[in-house]
């Protein structure tokens, strides 16, 4: 019986996909074309961090490794989707807490009140995340990656003490997935960030095997 895939990657289209103050912008364009050079080829400029992606230590760490150094062990294996929409706002160590996260769990993906936002124009900066003692509940658990449905796993307002959590412990973040319609459970996780030695993040495409 043919396997389901579900993709989880956002689509890298510009204008649609939302980007931080100060990102570079997204562009995708048609650099050589069959009628002018006998072969289409495109150019693709953006941000490392531009829709889902794959946090490097060095992006909050200082002297911390670069996204090729990132396990991609971590990065393919079993992971479960955990339904946090309950918490009216950030997920600190009380919601982690309460959350349906089975024990022995490597790899945790956050379904959040955030998912709803991609269907928004622009950014939205009240979205859902993990707060610094929610992320050290995760830590403390062994997680080994964590990923979240919006641009960032840390609030928009604060961002350093939840990443400096996560990837000091080695916990690997992915951002950005999209879990619409997906439901909470078990499954197999793959998400593959572009290898460019010394990036502090690299874009990746990123999908779920039911189990």
């Amino acid at each position: 019986m043919e396997r389901r895939i579900i993709d989880v990657t956002v689509p890298l289209v510009p204008g649609a996909v939302p980007l931080y103050p100060g990102d570079a912008e997204l562009v995708v364009e048609r650099h050589q074309t069959l009628d002018g050079d006998g072969v289409n080829v495109s150019r693709l400029s953006c941000s490392a961090h531009c829709g889902t992606h794959v946090d490097a230590p060095v992006h909050f760490v200082e002297g911390g490794d670069g996204i090729e150094a990132v396990p991609l062990d971590a990065l393919v294996g079993p992971a479960v989707v955990v339904d946090a929409t309950a918490p009216a706002g950030h997920l600190d160590a009380a919601a982690v807490g309460a959350l349906d996260v089975p024990a022995g769990t490597e790899r945790v993906l956050l379904l959040t009140r955030g998912s709803r936002l991609w269907d928004e124009p622009g950014l939205r900066e009240d979205f859902p995340a993990l707060t610094p003692d929610g992320a050290a509940v995760l830590v403390g658990r062994g997680v080994r990656l964590v990923g979240i449905d919006y641009l960032s796993i840390a609030p928009y307002d604060d961002p350093a003490p939840t990443h400096e959590v996560l990837l000091r412990a080695g916990v690997v973040v992915v951002e950005a997935l999209d879990l619409r319609g997906v439901a909470p459970g078990r499954y197999g996780f793959t998400c593959l960030p572009l290898l460019v030695p010394g990036a502090d993040g690299a874009p990746a495409r990123a999908f779920l095997v039911p189990a």
